[in-house]
């Protein structure tokens, strides 16, 4: 068997950057090793509930997202961010604190100390970063906001952004617009400002979608455009490259030939792959952590729960010593995630903050949510739901280095002519920055093949197979 493009991999990543190329035209092919594509992005019904098992939101913003919506003709199934979402929680001294979603809620709000709020105020005077060393995100954001935002406000972002650690994530990689602000505008305040008047007002908790039966929905729906194309239960044991593209070979010994190849697998499959055909880009790619995570999904009476659950859910700062990194209150973010007179919330463990505790048993994970979301949201009684989900590789960690690391990948095309990477890895783990950069990816692939028109020859030979 012989095709333009073969995928491997069948996540977000993969679906889209196949379902773009089969729109121009070429012939595609998705392996994925799993018996279901989709990768992490699993939503399952349980009754009237819906547990996302991994990703669980969509940045309106993203125009490659919705415009991959439009035409699978799902505009109609997207569901926009409930109407109680009101404030958005931090932990503080055990208990939870809310701040009013608005751009200038943490200076109305008590959770920064007075100390705290002043110091948020100045950003604006601080000078620009001269100091060319590449910065964490925990080191730029006590020099441009105060160690105590810092430490109150960016450290359990990332943890809930990344599952990961500000004092080792590089700003450049993890935060680039952030990064970017400073380095255009000189600070971050003045940069929003020019935003804020060039009209992006809203704050980016308005601009998050989803779909009626949550975000699996999405690669179900580019399987199901792509057909025949996407292979599942097919395991790729080695990649060779050849005179006109690659040998792929599976576990059940069949050959497949391309004339160019997408790998769209999690990092550390990528390595493997890529050993006998991209020394630098398997290296790279071996670099990459991505820390175990589990998720603990509870569905309770809505009179069990003494909370009123009126936001996205809850970050915890990593001194709060919690084992819930942060929480989402699922039947409060979008419609339909349980009946009418329940309400249903996840609480996140692991990442690198506590690889360890994602590797506990599901009973005990449930026995510590359990107690955890009681002290903090007023829980009690039995659920009328629980579910837990271990992922033995959670997230990629974006380290300092890494955005060396994402260009030595990119150019793996300049190295071995045909070959190409993506994923959540390269640009960012949410699905809407996958289906952006499987866009890309899509015309740097159309491109080069493109320049690399096949021979009649090679025509023929491709047809007679």
């Amino acid at each position: 068997m012989t095709v333009d493009v073969a995928i491997i991999g069948g996540g977000i990543s993969g679906l889209a950057t196949a379902y773009n190329l089969a729109g121009k035209g070429l012939d595609v092919v998705v392996l994925e090793r799993q018996v279901h594509a989709g990768g992490n992005a699993i939503s399952e019904r349980i009754g009237e509930f819906l547990m996302e098992h991994g990703p669980s939101t969509v940045n309106a913003q993203s125009i490659d997202a919705n415009d991959i919506a439009k035409r699978l003709e799902l505009t109609a199934e997207q569901c926009a961010l409930g109407a109680g979402v009101k404030n958005r929680y931090l932990v503080g001294k055990g208990a939870l604190k809310g701040i009013p979603v608005h751009p200038l809620g943490f200076l109305w709000s008590n959770y920064l100390s007075l100390k705290g709020r002043l110091r948020l105020m100045t950003e604006f005077a601080v000078p620009r970063n001269k100091n060319k060393a590449e910065e964490t995100i925990a080191e730029f954001a006590g020099r441009r906001f105060g160690k105590e935002f810092s430490a109150k406000v960016i450290d359990p972002l990332v943890a809930g952004i990344y599952a990961g650690r500000a004092c080792e994530l590089s700003v450049r990689a993890g935060f680039p617009k952030l990064y970017g602000l400073e380095q255009k505008y000189g600070s971050i305040s003045l940069g929003l400002v020019q935003h804020h008047r060039q009209g992006a007002k809203n704050m980016p908790s308005s601009r998050l979608f989803s779909f009626k039966d949550g975000i699996g929905f999405l690669p179900k729906a580019l399987a199901d455009a792509l057909g025949e194309r996407v292979k599942t239960g097919v395991t790729v044991r080695r990649i060779k490259k050849t005179l006109h593209g690659f040998s792929i070979d599976t576990e059940d010994k069949s050959k497949l030939r391309a004339r160019a190849i997408v790998v769209a697998t999690q990092p550390h499959v990528a390595a493997e792959l890529l050993e006998d055909v991209d020394v630098y880009s398997s290296h790279t790619a071996s670099e990459i952590e991505a820390p175990p995570l589990a998720v603990v999904y509870f569905g309770f009476k809505r009179k069990d729960v003494e909370h009123p659950l009126d936001g996205l859910g809850f970050l915890a700062p990593e001194s709060e010593k919690l084992s819930m990194s942060g929480s989402q209150f699922c039947s409060t973010m979008f419609p339909g995630r349980a009946p009418q007179d329940c309400v249903s919330m996840a609480g996140y463990f692991g990442g690198a903050r506590a690889p360890e505790l994602a590797q506990l048993p599901a009973a005990d994970l449930t026995e510590i949510a359990r107690r955890e979301f009681k002290d903090l949201v007023g829980a009690k009684g039995e659920p009328v739901v629980s579910r837990v989900r271990h992922w033995p590789r959670g997230l990629p960690q974006y380290k300092i280095g890494h955005t060396d690391r994402v260009q030595t990948m990119l150019k793996a095309n300049q190295r071995v002519p045909g070959l190409f990477l993506t994923g959540n890895y390269i640009c960012g783990p949410s699905v809407a920055v996958c289906v952006d950069q499987a866009g890309k990816t899509a015309v740097n692939v159309a491109n080069h093949l493109d320049a690399h028109v096949p021979s009649d020859m090679e025509q023929t030979q491709k047809a007679a197979m």
